[in-house]
Parts: C-alpha cells; structure tokens; sequence
C-alpha cells in the first residue's frame, strides 16, 4: 500500500499567522487550476467545430495541444500540493513558487472571494505556505546580506524622534519595539530599515540587494511585498495591532530573532530579552 505523505517538516504554526491554514491555500490552487483547466478545455471547444471545415486535422492537433497544457497545468497542480504538504523538494521548486506568487494568487484570491473567504484569510494561509516554501528551500545569507525590513507603524506614535529608512534615530527608551530590534541587529550583524511605504521598501531592496527578507508587516503589505520581491526570498511575520491598523503596532520579538538566526545560522539565543511581544 502506498505510505500516506507525512507532514511538512517546516509546517508552521496557524496562531502565529492569525488562523490561516495550508488547507485553504491548497483548496484554492487546485479551484483555481480546475477553473483554468476548464477554460482551456472551452477555448478548445467552440472553435473545434469549425476546425474540420479549414482541415479534417486540425481539430485533432488543437485538441491534442490544448490536453498537453492541462496535463501541464494538472501536474503543476499536483507537484505543488506535494510541495506544500510535504515540504519536501521537487523539480523547479523555486519557479514552482514563482508561478504561485505572479500567476496563480490572483486567481486564487478572486475565487476565494467569489466563494465568500475573507481576503484576510486568504493572505493569512499564503504568507504561512509562502513561509513555509522560503524555509524548505534551504536559503541561507551571511548577517550582512539579510535585510530587516519594518512598517513605520512599529514606532510609537507620540515620539519625537521620527524614523527614515536612512537614520533610525531612536534612543531606546523602551516605548516600543524598535529599540529591542536595534539591539537584536547589534548583536547579530544584519541589515535594518524602517520603510513608510511598500514603493520605499521596494527601492530599498533593489537598491540594497539582500539575500534574504526578514518583513514585518501586515498581511496585505506582506502579501505585496512577497509579490513584488520575486524572486528574493521573503519571511513573513504578521505584525500585531492591539490599537488598530496602522497605530502603534507589536511584533513578537522571538518569532524575528528565531527567523533571522534561522536565515544567518546564528546560533540560538539563550534567552530571549523581553519574553516574545514586545510589553507597553
């Protein structure tokens, strides 16, 4: 009998990517390739009947043309879900995610709305199986080469002391997360911006060239984010908003030190300063 797949090795928690489940990332790409299967099969159809009258053959080359491309789609499909489940290697991973991130999202995400998924839920399931694909590549960088990227929101709102992606200016006073992460970077060697926007972070990156991208972001900047840095490798890690979006935001201080000492095979820390959230 064949032995029932065991469970991806790099499988990541749902409660640390607000509920979000490999199974609705799954359940959408194999509804969006049936969809474009379906579609090519239609495609197929309506002008086949009107083939046999340009050449009795020509009906039996599209047909055969059009069946290539949803065994292609289908085994695409497939190697993917084996991917995902497993995390274990497969031919053209690396363009396997890429088909993922620029093609089939957006499909999958219009589905999952038409069928009544919230769009949160949607970016939850495919930063964790995004997550899970950077982590099963293997992808390592030297501290120097990954980047820490960060939303301005992480700074408390009624400093003084306002943060650019060219001078983070903080004195560490504790009032936020950004001094614990200053301290973090200190001590591991890496790479931190602050970005007020996607279209900065996205300049810094291509200007910076990173290996690797550690984000802390919301979903919907960090769904953006990992389309757009194809094919830079991005970790994701949803930020917390106790206050509201955009106002005052938390990251898990572990969850970021264990991601770049992950990336940059540091060893890990004993101990982690502050516990995990970073405590108002």
């Amino acid at each position: 009998m064949f032995p029932f797949p065991h469970k991806s090795p790099y499988s990541l928690p749902a409660e640390e990517y607000g509920g979000g489940r490999k199974r609705i990332f799954i359940g959408l790409l194999a509804g969006s390739c049936a969809l474009l299967c379906l579609l090519l099969a239609l495609c197929w159809i309506v002008p086949a009947l009107g083939f046999d009258s340009i050449h009795p053959w020509l009906g039996d080359i599209a047909g055969a043309c059009c069946a290539a491309v949803v065994l292609g789609l289908s085994w695409l499909c497939a190697a993917l879900i084996w991917h995902v489940f497993t995390g274990r290697p497969v031919w053209g991973g690396a363009r396997l995610r890429g088909l993922v991130i620029r093609a089939l999202y957006p499909l999958m995400e219009l589905l999952g709305c038409a069928l009544g998924l919230e769009r949160s839920r949607i970016r939850h399931s495919f930063i964790k199986v995004n997550n899970e694909m950077v982590l099963a590549s293997g992808v390592r960088a030297a501290p120097e080469r990954l980047l820490l990227l960060l939303p301005h929101c992480l700074q408390r709102s009624s400093c003084p002391h306002r943060l650019s992606p060219d001078n983070i200016r903080c004195v560490r006073c504790g009032g936020c997360p950004v001094g614990e992460l200053l301290r973090l970077r200190d001590a591991c060697g890496f790479r931190m911006v602050v970005a007020t926007g996607g279209t900065i972070a996205r300049r810094i990156a291509a200007q910076m060239r990173p290996q690797v991208i550690v984000a802390v972001a919301c979903e919907r900047d960090l769904t953006s984010g990992i389309q757009d840095s194809y094919p830079l490798p991005v970790f994701g890690i949803l930020n917390e908003r106790p206050h509201g979006p955009c106002v005052d935001t938390q990251v898990s201080l572990a969850r970021v030190e264990a991601a770049v000492r992950h990336f940059t095979g540091l060893e890990p820390a004993r101990s982690h300063s502050g516990g995990g959230r970073h405590a108002e």
